[in-house]
């Protein structure tokens, strides 16, 4: 995995690009052994994981979902009509070049302006020029928005602010068209992570990567697509993973917050994934306007399978 040469293209709270060389350690043998077909990410987010497995084996079908439907827009457009987003980020990235600091503020602003005015006239089941359009909005205000984050208002505006960047990569050609060959033959759809109990069977690996569980009062991103996803929806989901364990047969990984770190009495995840396995893997704390919380932090992971045989 740490080899790859295929990179997310956008940045993404909760990416797992940091932790890819011990997800590897976790992988199912069968997966190592090729007797996975099917992968399926029902949380795509930056994708990482899906970047570095589908480099590293050959599988016969590919399915990833998201329920932002701007994500998966602009995942289908990278993926169908490159050169036309090529050609309007090369426009952006110039424009952001040669427009002094002072003013991209202003620049940001008017692009994430234009990005809440158009999203009543997008047509998410038919990419055309509007479309397109609106994934190089999206790539340009990830790349030059506070932390990469994605946050919607509760009129479903997007509200982050300038992340004040002297320098702001929009345009990764020589990434984009990798990725973009990575996707081809990949079924690439907006919906719940429900969504992909029939694409799912004995011969498929899932990895859950959902909004994580806050483990404190002021770590609260759950929202990003203005749907929460609390302590009710994270059971839900749990009650999804058994059913795919147990009717599907599949191979299972689930990563999220270990409440354990700040909280050694919050059993939460213990309880609605009992009797599967639990391993523990380190990682940074990406998102906090205070630097001096950025520190290492323990994270969950959660298995039907057991990894070591």
């Amino acid at each position: 995995m740490k080899s790859a040469k295929v990179k997310p293209f956008l940045k993404w709270a909760g990416g797992k690009s940091q932790l890819l060389e011990q997800l590897q350690h976790y992988l199912p043998t069968t997966l190592k052994k090729g007797n996975i077909k099917t992968y399926v990410e029902p949380f795509l987010g930056g994708g990482s994981v899906f970047f570095a497995l589908s480099q590293q084996f050959k599988f016969e079908k590919v399915y990833l979902s998201d329920i932002n439907k701007d994500l998966v827009l602009t995942y289908q457009v990278v993926q169908q009509h490159l050169e036309a987003l090529l050609e309007l980020l090369t426009t952006y990235q110039t424009t952001y070049n040669q427009t002094p600091q002072a003013e991209r503020n202003k620049l940001y602003l008017s692009v994430r302006e234009l990005f809440n005015q158009q999203r009543f006239g997008i047509n998410y089941n038919e990419i055309g020029e509007k479309e397109i359009e609106r994934a190089s909005h999206f790539i340009f205000l990830n790349k030059t928005c506070f932390n990469g984050l994605f946050r919607l208002n509760a009129k479903g505006g997007f509200n982050v602010p300038y992340g004040k960047y002297k320098k702001a990569s929009i345009l990764d050609e020589a990434n984009l068209r990798a990725v973009s060959r990575s996707l081809q033959n990949v079924e690439i759809v907006h919906g719940d992570y429900s969504a992909c109990l029939d694409k799912v069977d004995a011969q498929s690996f899932v990895y859950f990567d959902p909004p994580y569980r806050p483990i404190s009062s002021t770590a609260n991103f759950t929202t990003y697509t203005g749907k929460k996803f609390g302590d009710e929806e994270q059971t839900q989901l749990a009650q999804f993973f058994r059913s795919l364990d147990k009717d599907k047969g599949a191979m299972l990984m689930l990563s999220n917050s270990d409440p354990t770190h700040e909280n050694p009495q919050d059993t939460f995840f213990q309880e609605i994934y009992e009797g599967y396995k639990f391993m523990k893997v380190s990682a940074g704390r990406a998102i906090n306007c205070d630097g001096k919380k950025r520190g290492k932090i323990t994270e969950l992971l959660i298995l039907n399978y057991n990894y070591g045989l």
